[in-house]
C-alpha cells in the first residue's frame, strides 16, 4: 500500500455566530495522507485541516490539534454517525472549534481487529482486541510515534502543496525565528472513545519523561536550540511532543475492560511536579455522555472517571493549580444511544 495525499484548498464556508473559525477567515489545506511509522509497516490514515498562508504556503500554527479516533461502527444506516465516523470530517470539525492558526489532525487506527481498533504501535501493552493490559512509558512509542506521523504528515502534504522534495519541504518554508522569539506551536491531544487509549498513554510517558526533567533540572520553559533546524510547523521528536503538550482531552472515552481513565495517583503526581517545575499549565479536560459514563453494565467508566477527576483535584492544590481540570457532560437526562456517542465531537467545548 503507497503513501497517497489527496488534498483541496478552500475557505471555509461561513461560520455559526461564536465559531472561532469565522474570525480566522483564512484558506485551509485539507485532506488525507497515508503514514507508515516505519518501511514495510501498518499504514496510519490521518485527515488534515492545516491553515495557509497569504503565499498559500502552510502557516505556522500556534498549536496542533491531534484527535485519535476509535472503533468502526459501520452499517448503522444512521447518516450522522456515517458522517461523524469519517476521519476527514472530524478534522473539520474540530478545526471549526479553534483559533484559526491551529493545525487540526484525525488518526485512525492503522490495524483493526474487526471493528475493534488496535493503536499496537502506539500502545504496546494491547491485547488482540486493542484493549489495554497497562500503559508502560518504556521506550516512550507514542509520543515517538505521533512525532513521526505528524513528520510524514507534513512532508507529504508539503510535497503535494510545494511540489518540493521532502528533503527540503521542511525548513525553509519560512523563515527561522530566533530563539529569544521562538515558541514552538503547542500540542493539544484528544481521544475520541478507544482513542483514549493513546492519551493515557501519552499521559503516562509524559509522567515518566516529567521525572526525569526535573530530576536533571532540565528548563523546559524555553525552546532548544534544536527546534531552528527542525520543521517549525509540527513537533518531530520524543521531547518535543511532551514538552508541547498544553491540553488533555478524553472524549466520551470508554472500554469493555479497565483502564479507560489514568486512575495512578504517582502518574498525576509527576505531572503535577512537572508543571510547577516548569511554571506552564496544563489543562485536562474530560468529556462525556450518559452513554459511556451512565453504562450500568459498564460501571467501571464512572468509577475511573470519577478517581482521575479527584487524583487531578487533590494534585492541582499542590502545584499552584497550574493543573487545571474540568469535567463536562453532554446530553445529560436523554436516554443512552450510539448516535449521542458520536454526535458529542460536535457539541463538545474545546476552548
Amino acid at each position: 500500500m503507497g503513501n497517497k495525499v489527496f488534498s483541496s484548498h478552500h475557505r471555509p464556508p461561513p461560520s455559526a455566530p461564536g465559531d472561532p473559525a469565522a474570525a480566522a477567515a483564512m484558506d485551509r489545506w485539507t485532506g488525507v495522507v497515508h503514514v507508515p511509522l516505519s518501511r514495510g509497516g501498518p499504514i496510519f490514515r490521518v485527515a488534515a485541516s492545516l491553515a495557509l498562508s497569504p503565499a498559500k504556503t502552510l502557516a505556522v500554527p500556534r498549536a496542533n490539534a491531534i484527535l485519535f479516533t476509535g472503533d468502526r461502527v459501520r452499517g448503522t444506516g444512521d447518516p450522522v454517525i456515517e458522517r461523524l465516523s469519517d476521519a476527514s470530517h472530524i478534522a473539520g470539525v474540530l478545526a471549526g472549534k479553534l483559533p484559526g492558526e491551529t493545525s487540526a489532525w484525525v488518526v485512525d487506527a492503522a490495524c483493526f481487529a474487526g471493528p475493534f481498533a488496535v493503536y499496537r504501535e502506539l500502545v504496546p501493552s494491547l491485547d488482540a482486541a486493542g484493549d489495554p493490559k497497562g500503559y508502560d512509558p518504556t521506550g516512550f512509542p507514542a509520543a515517538a510515534g505521533v512525532a513521526n506521523i505528524l513528520a510524514h504528515g507534513i512532508s507529504q502534504i508539503q510535497n503535494k502543496l510545494l511540489g518540493c522534495s521532502a528533503k527540503d519541504s521542511g525548513v525553509n518554508q519560512h523563515p527561522a525565528p530566533s530563539l529569544s522569539s521562538y515558541y514552538p506551536p503547542r500540542t493539544i491531544i484528544l481521544g475520541f472513545s478507544k482513542g483514549g487509549v493513546v492519551v493515557n498513554q501519552l499521559v503516562t510517558e509524559l509522567s515518566c519523561w516529567a521525572l526525569e526533567s526535573v530530576k536533571n533540572s532540565v528548563d523546559v520553559s524555553r525552546p532548544n536550540s534544536s527546534h531552528l533546524t527542525q520543521n517549525l510547523l509540527v513537533p518531530t521528536s520524543i521531547s518535543d511532543v511532551l514538552s508541547s503538550i498544553s491540553e488533555v482531552h478524553y472524549v466520551d472515552v470508554g472500554l469493555n475492560c479497565a483502564g479507560a481513565y489514568i486512575t495512578d495517583r504517582e502518574v498525576i503526581k509527576r505531572i503535577c511536579g512537572y508543571v510547577a517545575h516548569a511554571g506552564k499549565d496544563l489543562r485536562f479536560v474530560l468529556h462525556g455522555t450518559p452513554r459511556q459514563w451512565s453504562d450500568p453494565n459498564r460501571s467501571w467508566i464512572q468509577k475511573e472517571k470519577d478517581i482521575m477527576l479527584k487524583l487531578l483535584r487533590d494534585e492541582a492544590q499542590m502545584c499552584g493549580r497550574r493543573l487545571l481540570l474540568s469535567e463536562k457532560m453532554y446530553f445529560q437526562g436523554k436516554p443512552r444511544c450510539l448516535l449521542m456517542h458520536f454526535e458529542i465531537l460536535e457539541a463538545m467545548e474545546i476552548t
